[in-house]
């Protein structure tokens, strides 16, 4: 690859006795699997460079599955994510090495991301809504189609104190069945709006994230989410949750 590119690190790993194995998101390439040779070592420049949510600018060769990092460069000091913030932020990591295919462009899921990380590092009251927002937009970025908008059955525009049920490939029909796959019309538009006023509609993204994320992470559980757990061993009414 030549030129420089933006990215961050999704993950890392030890490879050899001085290397290691980088999972990057970038710019223009979406994930990368690239190999810092030497980057373990007590003379390595790389050195404490190559963390999690450092924005970087990199580059690399090579035409296999694995590239070789020729360089990388920190362009400022690593967003500040700490305690929860930190566990959500892995979580984001996480999520996008576990769906995404490689070298697949996502430029504007970059700056999605970048947005989110911004989003946690701020601190504000709750960082469950960045994470709705990203999962929402991660889900538009791979086709994830979906009309929060219109009842799948009649095609008439949502009324907010109606249910509707969601069907897999088919959308919101109007049901009077609840259950987990339940949503109101009011909730439908905060989902539609990325904008969540109350924690109704938070918890309401929540679920509709989790039903369509799914297919794309099949039956292994989250790594980060485990983390989550046990970080807060009993569920509190407002603990925030990845």
């Amino acid at each position: 690859m030549e030129g420089w590119q933006r990215a961050f690190v999704l993950h890392s790993r030890p490879y050899s006795e001085t290397s290691l194995l980088l999972d990057l998101f970038t710019e223009s390439q979406g994930r990368v699997r690239v190999l810092a040779k030497g980057a373990r070592s007590r003379r390595s420049q790389l050195k404490g460079t190559l963390q999690p949510f450092t924005p970087l600018l990199v580059r690399w060769g090579g035409r296999g599955e694995v590239k070789t990092l020729r360089n990388a460069e920190a362009v400022s000091l690593a967003l500040p994510l700490s305690g929860i913030t930190l566990y959500c932020g892995l979580y984001v990591n996480e999520l996008l090495s576990r769906v995404l295919e490689q070298e697949i462009p996502f430029s504007e899921l970059f700056f999605d991301y970048l947005n989110c990380i911004q989003e946690l590092a701020a601190g504000t009251a709750s960082p469950e809504p960045a994470l709705r927002r990203f999962e929402l937009a991660l889900l538009g970025h791979l086709g994830y189609g979906v009309d929060f908008l219109h009842c799948a059955g009649s095609g008439e525009a949502i009324d907010d104190a109606m249910t509707y049920s969601y069907r897999e490939e088919k959308g919101f029909i109007a049901s009077l069945v609840l259950n987990q796959r339940s949503f109101t019309g009011h909730q439908l538009r905060a989902i539609e709006a990325r904008s969540f006023p109350d924690a109704d509609s938070l918890r309401a993204a929540k679920r509709f994230t989790r039903i369509a994320l799914k297919p794309y992470l099949g039956g292994k559980p989250l790594k980060s989410q485990e983390l989550f757990r046990q970080f807060i061993p009993k569920k509190k009414p407002d603990a925030p949750q990845a």
